[in-house]
């Protein structure tokens, strides 16, 4: 032994090794891995070495984000000028100032009766105005668009219609000498969400529906939006359109439904969508789990309230026309015929056309014609189909 001396010398030679049996991550086979590490060091005594304090800022937390977005992602129909969003980067009036307290029923209706161009300014979330009063447009306003920029939904709180438009009332100021064929308002909404509006008990002389919007006269489009549990009166031979009903667009130019979604909507037809003797071009979108509900059809059945035809669109008239195109419509149903689409042109003029869509699973309780699952049609000749799948 030597004396106050001493060499330890640590040489360290590790090998690890796993080999075995796979294991499972995530319900996925993982193939064993075999490895092996060598390590040889020369024992030292530890120091310490002093480490500065420091503070971390936590992650910023991402912005809140939109509202789902609207529409089929795979429509591919191509969308002419008149279906296109309007450009709002001058609005006449902002609703809100900046928070979702701002942003008031009294502040839309008062938006909507100025008319113009009109957007949100509600803060950063997603916001959902719950509507006190129906907002109405006035005839005198040449346009009205509402964009809610993504992120505003208006809810009639199964309570009220959201949204009114009819050049032949004159509560809402004076009109054309031919109230039915007026080109103006023209009224377009979009980025926006339509919730929960409810226009029972509306049936007037207007024909009542729209239990979300009720557009008669002038022009309307719809576009990248939402309509959801909406719903109006549960009978009825000719009243629908839980989420919209339009009469007498101007000129017969087609309503444009474009990018937009429609869901849970409950009328006695229609629904979603309703007119009398106007057209529509539905355009990239989504009609799901809509129902007509009346029973009795058009004209009704003895003892019978009527109704109950077009669980996603109900149409009626004469020389019109309706084009679907990039859509899915699913899942609706009609107690009575066309558990997608009701279409009738009392002097068999209109016509229907199908291109690029997906109608499946639409129950036609009574009726529907053959060999157009989901529809029942008259009109000049049966619908054209093209690259569209029908069961």
């Amino acid at each position: 032994m030597r004396a106050r001396a001493a060499l330890f010398i640590l040489v360290a030679a590790v090998v690890v090794s796993a080999c075995g049996s796979s294991a499972r991550i995530g319900g996925i086979a993982v193939a064993p891995r075999t490895s092996s590490i060598g390590i040889a060091a020369t024992y030292a005594a530890p120091t310490t070495t002093a480490v500065p304090t420091t503070t971390t800022k936590p992650p910023a937390a991402p912005p809140p984000a939109a509202l789902p977005s609207a529409g089929n992602p795979n429509g591919h129909a191509a969308i002419p000028a008149e279906g296109r969003p309007v450009d709002t980067s001058h609005p006449t009036t902002v609703v809100g100032t900046g928070t979702a307290a701002s942003c008031t029923s009294a502040a839309v209706v008062a938006a909507v009766a100025a008319g113009g161009v009109i957007t949100f300014s509600c803060g950063p979330a997603p916001v959902t105005i719950a509507m006190t009063a129906t907002a109405k447009v006035r005839n005198g306003s040449a346009t009205v668009v509402i964009d809610g920029g993504g992120k505003v939904t208006l809810s009639g709180g199964g309570a009220r219609r959201i949204l009114y438009q009819d050049t032949c009332d004159q509560a809402q100021g004076k009109s054309t000498s031919d109230c039915n064929n007026q080109d103006q308002p023209r009224l377009t909404l979009q980025n926006l969400t339509f919730a929960d509006g409810n226009a029972t008990g509306q049936d007037t002389e207007d024909g009542g529906g729209g239990g979300a919007v009720f557009a008669r006269g002038g022009r309307l489009a719809v576009i990248n939006s939402r309509f959801l549990r909406n719903r109006c009166d549960d009978t009825g031979p000719d009243l629908g359109g839980a989420a919209v009903r339009a009469l007498s667009e101007y000129n017969g130019q087609p309503v444009y439904v474009v990018n937009s979604t429609f869901s849970g909507g409950i009328c006695a037809n229609g629904g979603a969508l309703s007119s009398i003797g106007v057209s529509w071009a539905v355009l990239n979108s989504v009609l799901s789990d809509n129902q007509a509900i009346g029973h009795g059809a058009n004209p009704p059945s003895p003892g019978t309230p009527g109704g109950g035809s077009g669980g996603a669109i109900y149409t009626d008239g004469n020389q019109y026309t309706v084009r679907i195109a990039g859509c899915v419509i699913q899942n609706n149903h009609a107690n009575e015929g066309g558990g997608a689409v009701f279409f009738v042109s009392n002097d068999h003029t209109g016509t229907m056309s199908i291109d690029g869509s997906t109608l499946t699973h639409n129950v036609s309780a009574s009726f529907e014609t053959a060999g157009f699952p989901g529809i029942f049609f008259i009109g000049a000749h049966n619908p054209t189909v093209t690259a569209s799948t029908l069961r």
